[in-house]
């Protein structure tokens, strides 16, 4: 059975008269800084000195200070700089400021479930996620609602950890629409295969592979390009709002029929098979393992794969056919 709380549950009084430092004010980072504010708490900053954040911050009023000085200042320290960043900034800037009872927050969990992240033992360690992106988060915030988000307890030292996640979680407004409590294992492996086989590496090679058999088979790549990719906004807004089902009843008949026949053929028992064995290589850390070499080996194969994808004819057409439709939020051309 899920836990789910809401406002009238949580005491955000725990939080009173306690730092806050947000590590990193970036998408997540600049919606938490002034969510929390708003909520009544005490908000620094923790950023590189004259990045483009670190004036952010400053224009929107925080006292912006290096990641060293704010976790020497908080008593709760929230991470929010990449995954593949954290490790260092971690042991070079947080650690030897740290003090017994000091909470450390996170909003994903990779780096402390592999254990790239190794916290001392006297303090609390806790997630709290919002499922939106930052934006989503401060809009939301702004207009009297909120992003669900997830709380996690890694380590709970005070004997409060769960108690301080979700009073940073209402905090940020979750607690008007609902806070999932869940563990930084489950939060982290079911993120990476999400993201791994549906979200964005199934969805994207779906749509290659797509595209590329309607242009082998002579058809032009323009009208590939709306059949494949410029049509899935629709069917994934339609499942966003009303689920599979609600989708199902708003398309003609004949997509639904070739929905429920058709799409088993193409994710197979054997697709299936694979999934399986993604899972396990996300739970056995081989996946994160061979991103942290990735990583210190200075990112050959992730760059090699990354040009030579941006390169492939869909995008080209799709570069070209965008500029079709004014209705588009102009940002990459």
């Amino acid at each position: 059975m899920v836990e789910m709380y809401y406002d009238k549950d949580i005491d955000i009084n725990i939080l009173k008269g306690k730092k806050i430092a947000i590590i990193g004010y970036g998408s997540q980072g600049h919606a938490h800084s002034q969510n929390l504010r708003d909520s009544g708490l005490d908000v620094i900053v923790g950023e590189l000195e004259d990045s483009k954040p670190w004036n952010d911050a400053k224009q929107k009023g925080f006292n912006v200070y290096s990641a060293d000085e704010a976790s020497k200042q908080a008593d709760i320290i929230m991470f929010l700089v990449p995954d593949q960043l954290q490790k260092e900034i971690y042991y070079k800037y947080i650690k030897s400021n740290l003090e017994e009872g000091n909470i450390l927050c996170f909003a994903h969990g990779f780096n402390i479930h592999y254990s790239q992240i190794i916290p001392q033992k006297n303090i609390d360690v806790i997630m709290i996620a919002p499922k939106g992106p930052g934006h989503i988060v401060r809009r939301m915030y702004t207009e009297d609602s909120g992003v669900p988000s997830i709380i996690a307890v890694e380590q709970d030292f005070s004997g409060k950890a769960k108690q301080y996640a979700l009073a940073y979680a209402k905090a940020i407004g979750a607690g008007r629409v609902g806070i999932i409590t869940t563990t930084f294992e489950e939060e982290v492996e079911t993120d990476l295969f999400g993201e791994q086989v549906v979200l964005c590496g199934g969805t994207t090679e779906l749509i290659r592979a797509g595209f590329d058999t309607l242009v082998e088979a002579g058809y032009q790549p323009e009208i590939a390009y709306f059949e494949v990719l410029s049509e899935l906004k629709l069917i994934v807004d339609l499942i966003y709002e009303r689920g599979i089902t609600g989708m199902r009843d708003s398309i003609s008949d004949t997509a639904e029929y070739g929905d429920m026949l058709i799409g088993k053929k193409v994710i197979t028992p054997e697709t299936r098979k694979n999934m399986k064995k993604i899972l396990e290589d996300i739970q056995s850390g081989e996946f994160a393992k061979n991103w942290i070499l990735e990583n210190k080996a200075g990112r050959p194969v992730y760059n090699s794969i990354k040009k030579k994808e941006e390169n492939h004819l869909v995008e080209k057409v799709g570069r070209n056919l965008r500029k079709m439709m004014p209705w588009i939020k102009k940002g990459e051309e």
